[in-house]
């Protein structure tokens, strides 16, 4: 015979190159299982960035000697009894105490409540002692010393200490989101302490504990429900954004997860919201019928597979969406604070900068331009696509740089974003409300209210079309043929008018106006591969709206251009009835507001 049954120990060490790949998956899966035992408190210690020690204590409900002896052996659980359909616990593999004993040297220590004595087991290499009686507290603690010293080639494949040790708190970071209700303490000779107490049933606290604080005031409570998918969490306004999206958290029915769909989803949801480069924050909990997801996907559970994926996309697109145009507008925390770090002796106006053309408050005086400050939109989007403010005629005469208005003193007490008091530099709006005062960047709030009118055309009514003197006929596989016929009446909404021609093409008669000369074949075909994985063709909406940002910009009042008093503030009253008006098309914020008692701090006057 050539065929083997392998040894134990090699079957667990082939195992635990898909489940443990470095010390953040061995602490992922340990604070899993505390967590599945019922603890309230996860204390975990590490060194060499988890690659010398790695320790997990926990008051949960502990096991017995005999617990102990199965917990270290392949495919022995107490989560999962004879289907996967209804999963309800981290943990259920039964691979991951078994996988760290083969390539390390683990101890675990537990015991029970109703028990006069903790147990201990020790794996050394994939050589099990037997449990014998040890001192020790209600609940486990396990350690898992030099990791991967029975697999040294492993080892190579590590990052630094440092980099390791970055991965597990940000691990940690994700658990303890997932779970208000327990505390965390992440401490070491390789780190700062690192402590999360239990908030009970405050996410935002917690989340404002690993985020910051700042994220509270920043935050947008999301509630939608599409079927039996609900989605719950806190989306950031746009303004509020990072650098990279390390600050996008995602949870299925309590798992944290990293998952492209949902982080493709998240990025749909703030498109022309958040700059090219910046990552919108942003922490979401999808609850559903555990036989609707696979999380079985992969040894480390971090993959889901959703039932429905097109549904779940879109209720995360719709949702978040629905809840920026309900509250999205107002401006990120950020901006004021920068402002006022701006403004303070010694500040030197650093993290501050409205426009690169513009950051000191002089009163110079800037020519006139003569554009059109009710530019209309061009040609076939002039059915309710016009960025225009129906209360006012286009200005007739001209202003000084600074322009004095003077409304009712009850006026900016009645309005959100106030009454306006001047204009600076041609550019900037200076308005006072009832308890502070708002600088509104004039460009890019009428750019964003031009847009927002050219984005309810595209929803409001078939868009204008242009007919093909001869149809294109695009050779696709069936499937896909079929795909894109079963969204061809959303598809013609858009000015995409296609048919079947035969069973492997399709025919295509009339594109969209607002993409001109448009490649129809790699339009169709990146069109039918989105249905195939996503079953949406929102591509085509995203491009036309791609193209609606751009003529917005364009056809927006400019820079430079001196408004009178009324115009200022009907732009004001406009941007308090658009959704999305906080930031433009390009995701910078489109106004910053200070509180009056931020500015009287700045004084000193409190």
């Amino acid at each position: 015979m050539i065929i083997q049954q392998l040894p134990e120990t090699l079957i667990n060490q082939i195992a635990a190159g898909e489940v443990i790949e470095r010390p953040a998956s061995a602490a992922k899966e340990l604070i899993e299982n505390a967590i599945d035992a019922g603890a309230t408190r996860i204390d975990i210690a590490t060194a060499g960035g988890g690659k010398t020690l790695l320790r997990i204590s926990d008051n949960g409900m502990g096991m017995d000697a005999g617990d102990l002896e199965l917990a270290v052996r392949r495919h022995c659980t107490s989560k999962l009894k004879t289907s996967l359909d209804d999963i309800k616990s981290l943990g259920f593999r039964g691979e991951a105490l078994p996988s760290i004993g083969s390539v390390a040297k683990l101890t675990i220590t537990s015991r029970r409540a109703d028990s006069d004595s903790a147990y201990q087991i020790v794996v050394e290499g994939g050589k099990v002692s037997a449990a014998r009686p040890s001192p020790g507290n209600v609940g486990t603690v396990v350690e898992v010393r030099d990791l991967f010293f029975a697999t040294p080639a492993r080892l190579k494949f590590l990052k630094t200490e440092r980099a390791e040790a970055a991965a597990i708190t940000e691990m940690v970071k994700r658990m303890a989101i997932a779970f208000p209700h327990i505390r965390f303490v992440l401490s070491g000779s390789d780190r700062s302490t690192l402590e999360l107490g239990a908030t009970g049933d405050d996410h935002l606290a917690r989340i404002a504990q690993v985020l910051g604080a700042e994220f509270r005031d920043n935050a947008i409570a999301l509630d939608a429900v599409r079927e039996d998918v609900h989605m719950g969490g806190f989306a950031g306004v746009p303004t509020f954004n990072r650098g990279n999206s390390a600050h996008q958290y995602a949870f299925v029915n309590g798992r944290p997860v990293q998952d492209k769909l949902v982080l493709s989803a998240i990025r749909g949801a703030y498109a022309e919201t958040v700059p090219f480069g910046r990552y919108p924050v942003a922490v979401l909990a999808l609850t559903l019928d555990p036989a609707l997801v696979d999380v079985n996907v992969h040894p480390a559970k971090s993959d889901v597979r959703f039932r429905d994926p097109g549904l779940v996309r879109g209720l995360i697109v719709g949702g978040i969406r629905e809840a920026l145009a309900r509250e999205g507008d107002r401006s990120s925390t950020a901006g004021a604070g920068a402002m006022l770090r701006a403004f303070r002796p010694g500040g030197g106006g650093a993290g501050f900068s409205p426009r690169p053309s513009a950051t000191s408050w002089s009163m110079e005086t800037s020519p006139s331009r003569p554009n059109n400050f009710f530019q209309t939109m061009p040609q076939g989007m002039a059915e309710g696509g016009q960025g225009r403010f129906d209360s006012v005629t286009a200005p007739t005469a001209r202003a000084d740089t600074v322009s004095q208005a003077v409304p009712e003193v009850t006026e900016q007490g009645r309005f959100r974003l106030g009454a306006a008091r001047a204009q600076v530099h041609a550019n900037y709006i200076v308005a006072q409300t009832e308890d502070g005062l708002v600088i509104v960047d004039q460009h890019a709030a009428h750019e964003r209210l031009v847009f927002e009118d050219m984005r309810k055309a595209l929803t409001g009514r078939r868009l204008p079309s242009q007919g093909l003197l001869i149809p294109e006929i695009v050779d696709l596989p069936e499937e896909d043929c079929d795909r894109l016929m079963d969204h061809a009446v959303n598809l013609d909404q858009l000015g995409l008018a296609i048919e079947r021609f035969g069973p492997g093409a399709i025919a295509v008669r009339e594109t969209p106006s607002m993409l001109g000369e448009v490649n129809v074949n790699g339009l169709l075909r990146q069109l039918a591969d989105e249905i195939a994985e996503w079953d949406t063709a929102d591509g085509l909406f995203a491009k036309l709206e791609h193209v609606a940002a751009t003529m917005a910009c364009h056809g927006s009042v400019r820079s430079g251009r001196v408004l009178r008093p009324e115009e200022m503030n009907a732009l004001l009253r406009k941007m308090e009835e658009t959704p999305g008006s906080g930031q433009c098309n390009h995701g910078r914020p489109t106004y910053v507001e200070l509180k009056l008692g931020d500015i009287e701090r700045l004084f000193g006057r409190s």
